[in-house]
């Protein structure tokens, strides 16, 4: 049996704000969170924001993960929600706003060793461009992969895991897909650095997640930390595990056994309408049916059937997956 390791970012068990209304639900207090997240079934880990509200309670933080026994997964650095952001972090054309992108990071990779966790997490979602003529897509390129070096030589022992996104906030964000994350992966050239492979956005970028899976383990086996969600393609919807793309879970969860990965799968979701506990708890079953399903399956029958690249061959396998071998 595969060991399951299941996060959630703490914020996702409260209440969250979408474009048009602030809350659906009522606030919760850092305590609070933790509780909550503390009764979800198979969750044994959180990941953080480090908002400026959670650093100013980063005491309350090492109270409540010790309270709990919740580890802590990750911290993933602000380089999204402020407005200092707003032509970028690592990429921007401002010389102070690209040194505060690395000053942030490094203090993110301090409070982590602080709290005994190696990964911190950077979505450089503000990294990109919205219009033609608007952008030096090579000089800007350059300075993220300049800044993200210098933040891991910091503390080789804090890992560094870049997350990917097609679009949003920008119309075209600069790390927003697969390749293009292996890519300046490659030009940051530190061990230390890897990709948060975000199962929503790989979606959002119409790439299969069990490719993404295969391709940042065969250059350079990159993959540090996994984001859990789904939606329609259409948009990041962030929406329950397994609630759409049910069989495509099944094939990522083979290749995350294949290629070896031992790391947290984080659920990273918004529910909005949704109690937050409740909907990321229905993830944690999500994920927990479907890799007991991978459980039983046979690896080896699977690889033989990728080997034939049989199509009908492929669809006989997804059904004795799902239906444990009861048809035929």
């Amino acid at each position: 049996m595969n060991q399951r390791k299941y996060s959630v970012f703490l914020g996702n068990v409260g209440s969250c704000s979408d474009r048009y209304c602030g809350a659906y639900g009522r606030p919760y207090s850092i305590e609070e969170l933790f509780q909550r997240a503390a009764t979800v079934p198979h969750l044994t880990g959180v990941d953080l924001v480090l908002t400026p509200d959670l650093v100013d309670g980063f005491p309350t933080v090492r109270r409540m993960l010790d309270a709990t026994g919740l580890n802590p997964v990750s911290l993933a650095v602000d380089h999204f929600a402020q407005a200092k952001w707003k032509q970028g972090s690592f990429s921007s054309p401002d010389p102070a706003i690209r040194r505060s992108a690395v000053d942030d990071t490094k203090r993110a990779m301090d409070l982590a060793a602080e709290i005994g966790c190696n990964l911190v997490t950077i979505w450089p979602g503000q990294d990109g461009y919205d219009y033609i003529f608007q952008a030096d897509y090579e000089q800007e390129r350059t300075w993220f992969a300049d800044g993200i070096r210098e933040a891991c030589r910091h503390n080789r022992e804090i890992r560094i895991a870049l997350e990917y996104k097609a679009r949003e906030p920008r119309n075209r964000c600069y790390l927003n897909n697969t390749a293009a994350a292996v890519l300046i992966l490659e030009e940051i050239g530190e061990a230390s650095c890897g990709a948060a492979l975000d199962y929503g956005h790989v979606l959002l970028g119409y790439e299969s997640p069990a490719e993404a899976v295969a391709i940042l383990h065969k250059y350079g086996n990159r993959l540090f930390h996994v984001h859990i969600n789904d939606n329609y393609r259409l948009w990041d919807d962030d929406m329950i595990a397994g609630s759409v793309h049910t069989l495509e879970y099944l094939e990522f969860f083979h290749w995350l056994r294949r290629t070896g990965y031992e790391g947290w799968m984080t659920i990273d979701q918004y529910p909005y309408r949704e109690d937050g506990r409740d909907a990321v708890a229905e993830s944690a079953e999500w994920l927990h049916a479907l890799e007991g399903i991978m459980d039983h399956a046979d690896s080896a029958e699977i690889d033989e059937v990728l080997k034939r690249k049989d199509a009908v061959a492929a669809s006989r396998l997804m059904r004795r997956l799902l239906f444990r071998g009861e048809t035929p």
